[in-house]
């Protein structure tokens, strides 16, 4: 559900008063784990995790006036979204994941392409979440997104 809200303070505050501590805590992991270049953003409306203009100046082809996405979280109707291009682009990545998820939650991986849905706000496991997120550099994500979407 995308957000009227222009600053990252506004969206993590202006949440459902049971969606504020996990919402929040799940921001603060990505934040602290992400690598040296990413920047917390908004992102199409939403809290997101981005390659800057300053490193990467083309910005998203789909629209390049917006930075390079690469992860975000959002609170929609029924749960926490957690989106990351990484395990969309690069399916190494998301075997690892769909292989670790188990070892850090009960509950059954609720996921699509890129966006992994945590409808019990208990559960959301994230010390993967961090782990996930230190896996892939700037330069990195750069490069896969350049070879597989950059026409």
């Amino acid at each position: 559900m995308k957000t009227n809200v222009q600053t990252i303070d506004a969206i993590l505050t202006n949440l459902p008063e049971d969606r504020l501590v996990p919402f929040n805590t799940l921001h603060n992991t990505i934040v602290q784990n992400l690598p040296k270049g990413f920047e917390a953003a908004i992102s199409y409306g939403n809290l997101g995790y981005v390659v800057p203009h300053t490193i990467y100046p083309a910005g998203y082809h789909c629209k390049p006036t917006e930075p390079l996405p690469f992860a975000s979280i959002a609170s929609q109707k029924g749960s926490i979204n957690f989106y990351h291009m990484g395990i969309y682009a690069k399916p190494d990545l998301l075997a690892w994941f769909v292989s670790e998820y188990p070892k850090y939650c009960k509950q059954k991986l609720d996921m699509g392409k890129s966006c992994i849905r945590f409808k019990k706000v208990d559960d959301i496991p994230y010390e993967l979440i961090g782990k996930l997120m230190q896996k892939i550099s700037v330069e990195e994500w750069i490069n896969t997104y350049e070879s597989l979407y950059k026409k």
